[in-house]
């Protein structure tokens, strides 16, 4: 119901923005519902690759896209442009949240850090453990980081259904570990999936990026001068071999963490400004007509942007774009495999799929408890409060959800190798249903009778 009783007009869903949460709550809802969307998204290409429509969907994914003008052009399919161009930006957001993670985060404390990390550490080597003991060799073996990777969004979703039953810091921990788990799959793209390497290319990626933290150092803080530089650094990667989303990863590096003003001088802004704001309100107090009053709020608004941190304002302004059109875009263009029913069984028994199946649901519980479980009998690190076992446990089989940056290192390592690309993505997706399934029913069945210990 709106009311309007002559000084304040409001709608009932404006009640949201009253609501303050901290950086990691928000993050939390903003991953928990692109998860939703994400699973719609995976469903429904699903469905168009085994519909009537299948010719139309794998047709319009390889349609040709040029841009650029006469004599630089930069010609890709739509499908090369989703993975290369849009994923950029879902990279450049992964790249904040590292950095701010790192910086003021969960993980600037090296001591609570630690029992993240560790279990992070765990649940990346056993699944390529795993994955290589079954594919030593061949061109299979070109998969071994495919089962490295937590889907943050999906597993967040499938804790976020569980409410109450669990622990608040369990979430937290799910972002520690699954942020830790990102920074191995960007380390292992950018050092083991890598093209033939352009070393002039290369080199301009070295100037760019010098330039990026000359930026920084030099005290600039517009987006705008950043994101410049940072396009011509993606063409340059684009160019290099080295995959052109890690331009993404170097360029939210560069963003500067520190805000301009401090809280007490925004304290004190706010106090001049509101002073200004009241003697331009007695000459008119319609905000539309004086425009005295108006500027007087923009500056205010301007001066409260000032004590953001940039990295923060970008990370919060592009995260739902990333998370709700960016990603789901990703997954249209990726999830859409054909499934042959008689032909399941050979399916789920190829070496590719039983490597990346076996790797992301035994291989992540494996690595997650038994490393957690180490650290803390070797007394390295001890459990966080509220938390036991059995959560760690619960953490281990979600951490088997590797939607997104799966599927993504698939599409690097079998590039060229339709076979062993559909058996990838095919194990990702079961080894997904899977994790998410069995992970929800075993902290719903737990959850309710854990107690700390």
């Amino acid at each position: 119901m709106n009311k309007n009783n002559g000084k304040e007009y409001t709608a009932q869903w404006e009640q949201a923005f009253d609501k303050v949460l901290s950086p990691l709550e928000d993050f939390i809802h903003r991953q928990t519902t692109s998860g939703v969307l994400l699973m719609l998204c995976a469903i429904v290409a699903l469905y168009l690759a085994n519909s009537q429509w299948s010719e139309a969907y794998l047709h319009l994914l390889h349609v040709p896209f040029t841009i650029g003008f006469p004599g630089f052009q930069l010609s890709k399919s739509l499908h090369h442009w989703i993975n290369d161009g849009l994923m950029a930006i879902f990279f450049f957001v992964v790249g904040l949240e590292l950095k701010r993670e790192i910086l003021v985060g969960e993980l600037a404390d090296i001591k609570q850090a630690m029992f993240p990390i560790i279990a992070a550490i765990g649940g990346m080597v056993v699944p390529v453990a795993i994955y290589i003991s079954i594919n030593p060799e061949g061109p299979a073996s070109k998969g071994w980081g495919i089962p490295m990777a937590t889907d943050i969004a999906f597993a967040l979703g499938a804790l976020a259904l569980l409410g109450k039953r669990i622990p608040a810091n369990l979430l937290t921990f799910l972002v520690a570990l699954a942020i830790v788990d990102d920074l191995g799959a960007v380390i292992v793209i950018a050092l083991f999936y890598t093209d033939t390497l352009n070393i002039p290319a290369l080199i301009t990626v070295g100037i760019m990026l010098f330039v990026l933290i000359s930026l920084n150092l030099g005290g600039i803080r517009r987006s705008l001068p950043y994101i410049l530089f940072g396009i011509i650094m993606w063409v340059a990667m684009l160019k290099s071999g080295v995959h052109a989303t890690l331009a993404g990863i170097l360029l939210a590096f560069t963003i500067p963490i520190r805000p301009k003003y401090d809280a007490e001088r925004l304290i004190q802004h706010v106090q001049e400004k509101m002073g200004q704001i009241k003697q331009a309100f007695q000459k008119d107090a319609n905000i539309v007509n004086n425009h005295e009053l108006r500027s007087q709020v923009q500056a205010l608004g301007e001066g409260v942007n000032l004590v953001q941190a940039p990295a923060q304002l970008l990370e919060r302004r592009l995260h739902l774009p990333s998370a709700y059109l960016v990603i789901p875009i990703f997954a249209l263009a990726n999830a859409g495999i054909p499934i042959d029913i008689s032909a399941l069984g050979a399916t789920i028994t190829h070496p590719v799929s039983l490597g990346i199946a076996g790797g992301l649901v035994i291989g992540k519980l494996i690595g997650i408890v038994g490393f957690s479980w180490l650290a803390v009998k070797m007394s390295m690190v001890s459990l966080p409060s509220g938390l036991n076992f059995k959560h760690i446990i619960g953490v281990g089989l979600m951490g088997g959800i590797g939607f997104t940056m799966s599927i993504f290192i698939a599409e690097l390592g079998f590039a060229g190798a339709p076979t062993e690309l559909l058996m990838a993505k095919s194990g990702v997706l079961l080894a997904s249903l899977v994790a998410g399934v069995s992970g929800f029913i075993w902290l719903y069945l737990t959850s309710s009778q854990a107690k700390p210990e």
